[in-house]
């Protein structure tokens, strides 16, 4: 294979473990386009006043980057509205937040098309293009209507809905049209998978082959399931290093001798941390016993706060936390320590491995590689225990966690409860478990599956 092209909303050069809370996507792109010396292309996260189609290129520890800023016009309209008030809301089910506007669908579109025309210039023959999430929908329509032939690959990191959900966007079956562009696209779960198959053969009259061949039309593409990893033994190394250690031993010392629950998530409605406090208020409740034996510690970094309704769960989030301490806390005890800022995957990682529960519960979720990170930075001989989701697509793959409904406080109690008791031998037997899939399928393993997949014959050929 010649170089790898990979495309995404934002680009994030690697920056090493200790500059701050690198994405799991951001950690896997770098993997892939080191080993395949290629380039990635995509928005800096910088305003321009008026664009200027200027690239800029940087090496970071053998990552290429090819950026580009953004007005404020396009900034508001594609990432503020259409990515982030439209399709991320109603592509995790709630559509009572999703916003339709045909300026936000304009700014999308034109977007679109801008990064169409800055990177196919930079294309070369035989490069093979890896376009990634809901951002970035009909770009391979957009690289298609510019002559590109390139083999071009497209990847969800998000849930995609059920039809009768995903049937409320006004501009859904053009979109999924447009998708067609592609010669493969990539999926977590089953479930996502389906949705769009079930899409395609009753809204717009697809056909679906035994072979995994998507037709519509004159057009075939190729959808699989391939649920993203971590690199594990990369993280199970960062648990044992220097920086990690030291977080452990600091959280350690800073328990007093109690349990810790630890839940890392961005601040997002979909993380389902306001029903993940009320399932913690609820043990406290019922098991009065416990309640100086156990704290639970929220990192939450803040995201998104240009749209308001990650301005809402902020507040909430504070008021809520803020409640439950009033209510329950006492001079010696917190019960919940609520931080709003990231850190480094190597200080996570100690964080995991001091944690002796990871509440891991979104109330809908792509993936989720928090899950992942927490069971690989376990000590082997005394694991801590996996609280997680249903409705998280890693429950697909750890089902050996302790897996809950999130919307119910009283399986959120008494899962703490349970994992709080839980002896060693069958803590042991969960983890093994649980490694055993993040083992086998790594990230190494989801590059390589999509592009496999990427390199075969054209579907319809």
């Amino acid at each position: 294979m010649s170089r790898l092209i990979v495309i995404s909303n934002r680009v994030s050069a690697p920056k090493g473990s200790q500059s701050g809370a690198q994405g799991g996507l951001a950690v896997a792109l770098a993997s892939a386009l080191r080993e395949h010396d290629g380039l990635w292309f995509g928005w800096s996260g910088e305003r321009i006043d008026t664009f200027t189609g200027e690239i800029d290129y940087q090496v970071n520890q053998g990552v290429t980057t090819a950026t580009i800023d953004l007005e404020d016009q396009d900034i508001d309209e594609y990432y503020n509205g259409y990515a982030n008030r439209t399709l991320w809301p109603l592509f995790h089910y709630r559509v009572d937040l999703a916003e339709y506007e045909r300026d936000f669908a304009g700014g999308y579109q034109r977007v679109n098309a801008r990064f169409a025309d800055m990177v196919a210039p930079l294309l070369e023959a035989d490069d093979v293009v890896w376009i990634q999430d809901y951002h970035l929908f009909p770009l391979g329509d957009e690289l298609r209507q510019r002559g590109c032939g390139n083999r071009l690959g497209f990847f969800l990191h998000i849930p995609w809905p059920p039809r009768r959900l995903l049937s409320i966007l006004p501009e859904a079956a053009e979109l999924v049209r447009r998708m067609f562009a592609y010669d493969v696209i990539g999926f977590h779960t089953a479930e996502w998978l389906e949705s769009f198959l079930d899409f395609v053969r009753l809204e717009l009259g697809g056909t679906i082959g035994a072979d995994g061949i998507v037709t519509l039309g004159d057009r075939s593409v190729r959808a699989l399931v391939c649920p993203i990893g971590i690199d594990t033994p990369e993280f199970v190394e960062l648990a044992a290093g220097v920086p990690a250690r030291l977080a452990y031993r600091k959280m350690r010392d800073s328990a007093d001798g109690r349990d810790m629950i630890v839940g890392v998530d961005r601040l997002d409605y979909s993380k389902g941390l306001e029903e993940r406090f009320l399932g913690y208020e609820r043990f406290l409740v019922e098991h009065p016993e416990e309640r100086k034996e156990v704290f639970l510690l929220q990192i939450a970094p803040p995201s998104r706060g240009a749209v308001g309704s990650y301005q809402r769960i902020r507040d909430t989030l504070q008021g809520l936390s803020g409640r439950i301490n009033g209510a329950y806390a006492d001079v010696d005890w917190v019960p919940i320590r609520y931080v709003n800022q990231g850190y480094g995957r190597d200080t996570l990682a100690g964080i995991y491995r001091a944690a002796k529960i990871g509440l891991v519960t979104p109330l809908r979720d792509g993936m989720n590689l928090v899950a992942k990170e927490y069971v690989a930075a376990q000590d082997p001989e005394d694991p801590g225990v996996l609280i997680l989701s249903r409705f998280a697509g890693a429950a697909a793959q750890l089902t050996e966690a302790i897996l809950v409904n999130p919307y119910s406080a009283e399986e959120v109690s008494d899962a703490i409860l349970k994992a709080m008791r839980m002896d060693r031998a069958e803590r042991i037997r969960r983890w093994r478990a649980c490694m055993d899939s993040i083992e086998s399928q790594d990230i190494n393993w989801w590059r390589q599956t999509f592009l496999d997949a990427l390199m075969l014959p054209r579907a319809g050929a």
